[in-house]
């Protein structure tokens, strides 16, 4: 880690900044490809979830068990050698985009679930008496009000999502950690390791943190508006006792 300290790698990852911007796009392109994937996924998991019907619930739930139980890197690797054994030809940016999706819509989906199951279910019962289907009741009642509560937990997904793009190094992508690597290891840019990791940290970080503290922030004000809430209606109750 000498080159921490060393003018000429600080320079040499200078010279080719470009090439560590090229990378993060990259990965972000991979990020937003694959949450959109993942929403889709998740969204359909969360609904069946919490349909009631017994055999859509066993499918979401082995699907959420079995894609948060193992490594996403392990799913990496099995979808890529599968689908070059199997004679299928895709490239390696759309295995990156399905594998990133596949895992993380399992999480969508629990986020998904968690928020609608956290609207009370007299709405339910009230839209059933007032003849809405269970599309009709998701669509115009239920989802509108679970959106806002799932925003927090959804945005800390995409940061996961932004930092897990760093699997996908192994099969060979273009994310920034394999730039940084190829850079670290290259004929003519070879040695600068400290410096490159440093900035290849730096501008996961200066994507990462911002959304972090949105999250947060997010998540903050949706516990306050409750506790505004359930203020207003103690004292209502006080009020109407009096």
């Amino acid at each position: 880690m000498d080159t921490i300290f060393s003018a000429k790698a600080w320079a040499t990852v200078w010279q080719y900044r470009a090439t560590f911007l090229n990378g993060l796009l990259n990965t972000l392109e991979s990020a937003v490809v694959g949450l959109v994937i993942a929403m889709i996924i998740g969204f359909a998991i969360g609904l069946m979830a919490t349909s009631g019907k017994r055999w859509m619930q066993v499918v979401a739930r082995v699907y959420v068990e079995f894609f948060q139980n193992t490594p996403l890197i392990l799913q990496v690797c099995f979808l890529y050698y599968a689908l070059a054994y199997s004679g299928v030809r895709i490239t390696v940016v759309v295995i990156g985009f399905v594998s990133l999706g596949l895992y993380h819509g399992a999480y969508v989906g629990e986020v998904v679930r968690a928020g609608i199951q956290s609207i009370p279910a007299g709405q339910f019962d009230a839209a059933r008496s007032q003849g809405f289907g269970y599309a009709e009741t998701m669509r115009a009642i239920i989802l509108p009000q679970t959106v806002k509560i799932i925003l927090p937990p959804m945005v800390n997904q995409v940061v996961a999502l932004i930092k897990n793009t760093s699997c996908l190094y192994i099969i060979g992508g273009a994310d920034l950690i394999a730039t940084t690597y190829n850079f670290v290891t290259g004929e003519s840019t070879g040695g600068a390791y400290g410096p490159a990791y440093l900035v290849g940290g730096l501008l996961f970080f200066l994507v990462c943190y911002p959304l972090s503290m949105m999250a947060g922030r997010w998540e903050r004000r949706l516990k306050e508006r409750d506790r505004q809430v359930v203020t207003a209606i103690e004292e209502q109750e006080g009020g109407d006792a009096a």
